[in-house]
């Protein structure tokens, strides 16, 4: 069992961290008001729905109902344990922990045998880096590497190191220290032979690079050959800890320089984001051989709302591109598109041209997504032709409808009538038809109307109808949470009756008790009070609720009538039952009797 973290340690972690900080490594917030507002890391969603309040210390997502502080969103987000979310915030605040982190470590929530592959992947890692820099039988490899342009900097960076050219050197090594043949089999670090039953590894005498997850840990490898040996990459399969379809490179070293210059470039793969940060573009993410996936785009939406895409101008790389692009656009994100000569991937262009010649000419002279549609739609067309030429014009005016901005659309049917000697009204007016025509097909078919993308909102809160009770009761809640005074004030007034709702009255129970141990109203340090996760996301929601900073007795009194009313209102619907069944029974004496309780009760009311 993890180490007991003191109550006072744990407040003074949560005094030296800020919420909005913890949080914007994880997401893109943008001020409004009061608060930041950014995509929900839980939930898929392309509006920003998800509210951090600096003041209170707390987040809440309208959409799907998360909410907590900054120790809760660690663990809900991570999967840590308390201890693990304290350690964390411990060390981003600097807070000094006079704890055993191995102890810390060893209370992680991940199952046994991921925990194992996930501790291999980190000694391999740091064994095959070894292997590269520091050994002899690492020296060719190194030479290969510094012969094709990468630096000592480069290599330290990425952790590239060096597999043995031995059939069986990682599973013996494995082996003797504890780790199961088994489980390191579905890890993708050895392989068991068929025939005999025997294990040999799957990386010999490759270039390793070590592939992370977005908090750094290591995950999966790709190896390089160093010669002619097929595949030229052999990379990790799939496993419990590596999905490609989650995975991109980079994005743990990425994410500061993707935060500061709010834009990512996404490449390819992983050499192209390699020898893009030789050339200083520190903001590079790739996939992992293969294309842009639908959590791929939510994990960048979420980070960042500008992206660059810089793929091969092959033909293969400009169809990914013109993919991607569109993926990232219908998730509500700012596109531009580097492009490079004929035939070049990045890698090959640093080589040939140099890396200043690389930032300024591809990444810092990247076009529009508008601009790279019209290039997409010109491949193919003979446009000297009559009928390539108006196909081409047709698809274009297509696009421009789509723009959101009339400077845009004015801009881009002015290069098309310069280009092709056209009439500008009258292909002002063809683009208007184009727009109605295919609004009136998409309309038909049911799908939603292909309309300019709509400008982001701040979510407004939309409070669900519930009875005057309920609302009374968390407007109770709310004021009893901002002063200690109200919530005692709260307690004597209902004279030993309870709120209606049984989450209210347990939230009220662990906050009377909160009070007594001598805290202070804090909405952050209450939720670390209170155990029970619903209740949790029940006091967050609350906590966000609009309220006057200031409560009379008049408001204090109408709330608590309409609280112990209900309870009224409950007691005469049981009488009125109990009035029918004497009526029944012909027992008129007792149900004269109930009749006079069920009028007095309706007097108090």
């Amino acid at each position: 069992m993890a180490e007991r973290i003191a109550e006072e340690k744990v407040n003074e972690i949560r005094q030296a961290v800020d919420i909005v900080d913890v949080i914007g490594d994880y997401i893109q917030l943008n001020k409004q008001g009061r608060n930041y507002f950014g995509l929900c890391p839980f939930h898929g969603e392309n509006t920003p729905s998800f509210s951090v309040s600096p003041e209170k210390q707390i987040y809440h997502c309208f959409g799907c109902g998360a909410g907590g502080n900054a120790f809760s969103f660690l663990m809900e987000l991570e999967g840590y344990s308390f201890q693990e979310a304290a350690v964390k915030l411990a060390e981003k605040g600097n807070v000094k922990l006079e704890i055993d982190a191995a102890s810390v470590a060893s209370a992680k929530s991940m199952p046994p045998d991921l925990q194992q592959m996930m501790e291999a992947h980190e000694l391999l890692r740091k064994f095959y880096h070894h292997l590269l820099v520091n050994t002899k039988d690492g020296q060719h490899a190194l030479e290969y590497l510094l012969n094709r342009g990468f630096t000592m900097e480069a290599i330290e960076k990425f952790q590239i190191g060096y597999s043995l050219k031995s059939w069986d050197f990682v599973f013996k090594f494995l082996t003797k220290r504890k780790f199961p043949a088994d489980v390191m089999e579905r890890a993708g670090l050895i392989i068991k032979r068929e025939k005999d039953g025997n294990y040999f590894d799957r990386f010999r005498d490759r270039i390793m690079f070590p592939i992370f997850d977005r908090s750094g840990n290591t995950i999966a490898f790709s190896g390089r050959s160093l010669g002619d040996d097929e595949p030229k990459y052999l990379n990790s399969p799939e496993t419990a800890i590596f999905n490609k379809s989650k995975t991109l490179y980079n994005f743990h070293l990425a994410r500061p320089q993707i935060k500061k210059l709010q834009r990512a470039v996404l490449f390819e793969g992983f050499a192209d984001v390699i020898a893009a940060d030789r050339a200083g573009v520190g903001n590079g993410v790739g996939t992992m051989g293969t294309a842009l996936t639908e959590e791929h785009v939510a994990s960048l939406r979420r980070n960042v709302q500008s992206i660059t895409i810089c793929y091969d101008s092959d033909n293969a790389g400009i169809e990914a591109a013109y993919r991607a692009a569109n993926l990232l656009t219908e998730a509500g994100c700012q596109i531009r598109v580097a492009l490079m000569p004929d035939g070049y991937d990045p890698d090959d262009y640093i080589k040939e041209y140099g890396e200043e010649k690389f930032r300024h000419e591809v990444i810092d002279s990247s076009i529009t997504f508008m601009a790279f549609k019209l290039l997409y739609l010109r491949r193919g067309k003979r446009l000297q032709n009559e009928g390539d030429r108006l196909l081409y014009i047709e698809e274009v005016l297509k696009e421009i409808s789509r723009l959101d901005k009339a400077v845009e659309r004015d801009h881009y049917l002015r290069q098309l009538a310069n280009e092709f000697s056209l009439s500008l009204e009258a292909l002002k007016e063809q683009q208007k038809q184009v727009y109605y025509t295919e609004k009136r097909r998409n309309s038909q078919k049911g799908k939603g109307v292909f309309e300019p993308q709509k400008r982001v909102q701040t979510p407004k809160r939309a409070d669900s109808l519930k009875p005057a009770y309920h609302t009374a009761e968390r407007r109770l809640i709310a004021h009893m949470l901002r002063n200690s005074d109200i919530a005692f004030k709260v307690q004597d007034m209902l004279q030993g009756n309870t709120f209606n709702i049984d989450e209210h009255q347990a939230i009220i129970t662990y906050l009377l008790g909160f009070y007594e141990k001598g805290h202070m109203p804090d909405p952050s340090a209450f939720i670390n009070f209170i155990k029970d996760e619903k209740l949790k996301r029940i006091v967050v929601d609350i906590e966000m609720m609009s309220i006057n900073d200031e409560i009379t007795e008049q408001e204090l009194s109408d709330y608590l009538k309409q609280v112990l009313n209900y309870q009224k209102m409950l007691k005469i619907k049981e009488k009125l039952n109990e009035e029918k069944e004497a009526e029944r029974q012909k027992d008129y004496a007792k149900a004269a009797l109930i009749a006079m309780e069920i009028l007095h009760l309706r007097k108090s009311l």
